[in-house]
């Protein structure tokens, strides 16, 4: 996530400034943008305002409210470009609006308006293919580096789109305002890849800057008031919150890595649980079958264990074979073949697997939940010296420091002799 500037150990003025960066950044820029309607000119303004406010509350002290202090500078950084901006030009820039808009903001009541925003990034003037990573940049805060990470594409490359997809905005004069009606469905997919999205790279990030999940919760229902009766809508919903109820089982207490399989269900969160399945229901009452519905069917099989202490395996076949054909990914066919080593035994879910890696033209080798995969599976068959370099494949694909703790367990026990 963004965070301020700094080396050793951060002074209260940097702590300060890196809490607002992750807490307030995206509705920050959302409301500058929307005011400014120019995405570039706000995130230059309000960058500008972090590195100000490393400066000064180091030797002032941090303001009792930091969220308006930055916005209150960055709002004047915008209204001194624009005045610039009509200095310089031979015929003058029509900023009227636009100044009066940045004066409007009310810097004590910070409205959330990163649904706009993000709806501004999934217009049609803008690329499909950059659509997602742009909302996950500019309004969800993650780094060029993070979301180039998450869709396999070099920091450098996505870092060039994002700059053209932004200057597309202002040449397009993309309003920045909720669509109508009859233009919403064809933004949404790309709306809630984000939010998916933002909550998935969120769990790639160390636990100490780990506050996305309950965004994602917040924004996918958000998302459902928005759009009511999107039965997909509802099914992001469900598949978020089923996924974050288990989050507080996912560490142990010494903060190390416990799969699925391992983790204690009464840790799992029952309110979580209760509101997923709700969102789950509403979106097959719509009676339209989509990605996010299966997978969050898929959660709620998982999460069933709460109450009948085991997983049935062969409901999740079903469901995830109905998901590689809805929408097949390098994701859902790991996943296949992972369950159906559950069902048919490790060789069949093994065969699955290494037929997948070698298919042409795709990235599984690259995948690391397909080599982690592959290292459990030839494991359990106790090909020990194939499984502890499998797992030396995915240590290397691997980020999150407890994932890679984990793995590092799993291979030594392979190499000790310990199967299972």
């Amino acid at each position: 996530m963004r965070a301020g500037p700094g080396h050793g150990e951060p002074g209260p003025a940097a702590r300060s400034a890196e809490a607002a960066a992750r807490d307030s950044y995206g509705r920050l820029l959302a409301l500058l943008a929307s005011s400014a309607s120019d995405l570039a000119a706000a995130e230059d303004a309000l960058g500008d305002a972090f590195e100000r406010a490393l400066r000064t509350w180091q030797s002032q002290g941090v303001p009792d409210n930091p969220d308006a202090w930055l916005l209150t500078v960055a709002r004047n950084r915008l209204r001194d470009q624009w005045k610039s901006a009509q200095a310089q030009r031979s015929v003058p820039l029509d900023a009227g609006n636009a100044l009066a808009h940045i004066a409007d903001i009310d810097v004590d009541a910070i409205p959330d308006r990163r649904l706009e925003l993000m709806l501004v990034c999934a217009h049609p003037a803008i690329g499909p293919a950059v659509r997602t990573p742009l909302m996950l940049n500019t309004v969800l805060g993650f780094t060029a580096e993070q979301v180039g990470r998450a869709f396999s594409v070099p920091t450098t490359t996505m870092a060039t789109r994002l700059v053209r997809a932004k200057k597309r905005i202002k040449a397009a004069g993309i309003a920045f305002r909720i669509p109508d009606r009859t233009d919403l469905p064809a933004r949404m997919t790309s709306v809630l890849e984000a939010v998916y999205g933002a909550y998935v790279i969120d769990w790639a990030t160390g636990p100490e800057d780990r506050r996305l999940p309950s965004e994602a919760l917040h924004l996918a229902e958000v998302l459902t008031d928005l759009v009511p009766d999107d039965p997909e809508a509802h099914g992001l919903a469900a598949l978020v919150e089923l996924s974050a109820a288990r989050a507080p089982a996912r560490l142990d207490t010494d903060g190390r890595f416990v799969p699925l399989a391992d983790q204690d269900p009464a840790l799992w969160n029952p309110r979580l649980i209760s509101r997923g399945r709700e969102h789950l229901r509403a979106a097959h009452a719509r009676g339209q079958l989509g990605r996010f519905q299966l997978e969050a069917a898929i959660q709620a099989v998982h999460c069933a264990r709460q109450q009948g202490g085991t997983t049935d395996w062969p409901t999740l076949l079903t469901l995830h074979r109905l998901l590689r054909a809805v929408a097949p990914s390098l994701g859902s066919s790991v996943a296949l073949a992972a369950v159906t080593a559950e069902v048919d035994g490790p060789a069949a879910g093994l065969a699955a697997l290494d037929a997948l890696l070698e298919e042409p033209g795709q990235d599984a080798r690259l995948f690391q939940p397909a080599r982690a995969t592959r290292a459990h599976l030839l494991d359990r068959l106790g090909r020990a010296q194939e499984s502890a370099d499998a797992y030396e494949s995915a240590l290397s694909l691997t980020h999150d420091t407890a994932e890679r703790e984990y793995l590092q367990h799993r291979r030594d026990r392979v190499r000790n002799g310990i199967t299972g």
